[in-house]
Formats: C-alpha cells, structure tokens, sequence
C-alpha cells in the first residue's frame, strides 16, 4: 500500500484542486456544484481507495478516473458557454488529463 505522501497521482489531484478551485466563482451556481463535486471526488476516492485492497481498492479508483474526467469535460463546458476562456481552462485540462492517464494504468479503464 502507498503512503499518501507519496502516491503521486494524488499530489496531482490535489494539485487539479489548487488550480481549478479559484474559477468556480466565474461559473453558474448549478455549473460550480457540479464542478466542486466532481473535483472533491477525485482526492477523496483516491485516498479511500489507497487504504483499500482488491475489487474495493479498483472501485475507487475507477470512481476517482470517472470524476476527473468530468472536471475536463465540465471545464470544457464551462469554456463552451463563454464562462472561461480556452487559456484559463488549460492548466486543469492538462492536470485532469495527466490524472485521467495515471489511474487509467492503476485500473486499466478506457477513457
């Protein structure tokens, strides 16, 4: 089992917080619900599924995958409706993508 300090996809979850967090303001308040969500999943999961084992431990993770992806999509969305611009939005993308690929390894889920 990894130590929390060091499991880096959840540095980078954290990290997607950090980034994500100081936009919400600029979205609608349904948009910011969905976006606080989703983005407190994906470290939430990540370490509830750090101190699990077998199917419970990929249940998680796959939660975690399927939450940050929809950080991306919302972000785009966000982007879409005129709320963010394509350069703001870009630093989550990025880090919601770079998630997306390290759990895709640690589950194996198509995404």
């Amino acid at each position: 089992m990894n130590t929390n300090n060091n499991f880096h996809v959840l540095e980078v979850a954290l990290e997607l917080v950090r980034v994500v967090a100081p936009l919400l303001g600029r979205l609608d308040a349904d948009l910011r619900q969905q976006v606080r969500k989703a983005l407190a999943s994906v470290p939430a999961n990540l370490a509830e599924g750090n101190r699990r084992a077998g199917r419970d431990r990929a249940y998680h993770f796959r939660v975690a995958f399927g939450s940050a992806d929809e950080v991306r999509v919302h972000l785009r969305t966000a982007e879409a409706f005129g709320y963010l611009g394509a350069r703001e939005i870009a630093p989550g993308v990025e880090l919601a993508d770079r998630a997306c690929a390290m759990l895709y390894r640690l589950t194996g889920r198509r995404g």
